[in-house]
């Protein structure tokens, strides 16, 4: 009888360690799935936008459109008033969202994906349009892009030479020229004029001091559009 009961202890101890009753954490982690980049849709890069619905002389309401992305719960739309460097940004659940904005003026935008059970999210290419105002034969050329040096970023020159890097683009595709100003504070001078390439090469700069730059487009109809103003420190 004493064996039969020191069997049967015996065996509800393996019972009971079979069954995880050994402490061991069986936790299962959830999935988090990151948010991914919207495509942008409409209105297209580097267009003139016509197809909005007029609200007035003055204002017309576009709807924005673009692919829904992976895993994303909702979307920030920022967008940029080229003309005078304000933003705004909204919010919305769809992959579509009617705004109302200026006639006649160049804007870029771009889609933040979020996601609610993710911290991370993600940012789509930026595109710039004008908005379609009364007829016109001729648009400004888009703000130039500024590509190199970046916004407050510090660069080791060679040889005390840098080269300043932007992109430029226009509607009616008619650029004609740059125009580059570069300086110690932020009313830089003319650095060169009637530039035909969108880099200038062999700058020299002092170590130590920080810079501002900026750049004119030109068309062939003489509109002109101005960069937003960047600085650079040279290390």
């Amino acid at each position: 009888m004493k064996l039969l009961k020191t069997t049967i202890a015996f065996t509800l101890f393996l019972s009971i360690v079979a069954c995880g009753g050994g402490g061991g954490d069986d936790t299962i982690e959830p999935v988090i799935n990151d948010p991914t980049s919207a495509t942008l849709v409409f209105p297209q890069a580097d267009s003139e936008c016509t197809e909005g619905s007029s609200v007035s002389d003055t204002e017309s309401t576009v709807t924005f459109k673009w692919g829904s992305a992976m895993h994303a719960d909702s979307y920030g739309l920022l967008l940029k008033n080229l003309n005078t460097g304000n933003s705004t940004t909204f919010t919305s659940n769809n992959p579509t969202l009617p705004i109302k904005i200026k006639r006649g003026t160049p804007y870029s935008w771009h889609i933040i994906s979020k996601s609610k059970t993710s911290t991370k999210t993600a940012t789509s290419a930026t595109w710039k349009f004008y908005n379609a105002g009364a007829a016109s034969s001729s648009y400004a050329p888009f703000p130039a892009e500024l590509l190199s040096p970046l916004n407050n970023t510090n660069i080791t020159p060679t040889d005390n030479l840098i080269a300043l890097d932007w992109a430029g683009s226009d509607v009616d595709n008619d650029i004609e020229s740059y125009t580059l100003y570069l300086g110690e504070t932020n009313t830089p001078s003319v650095h060169q004029a009637a530039i035909s390439e969108s880099i200038v090469e062999n700058i020299t700069v002092v170590s130590g001091k920080t810079y501002y730059w900026k750049v004119d487009t030109k068309d062939v109809t003489g509109n002109i559009s101005t960069s937003d103003l960047f600085k650079f420190t040279i290390n």
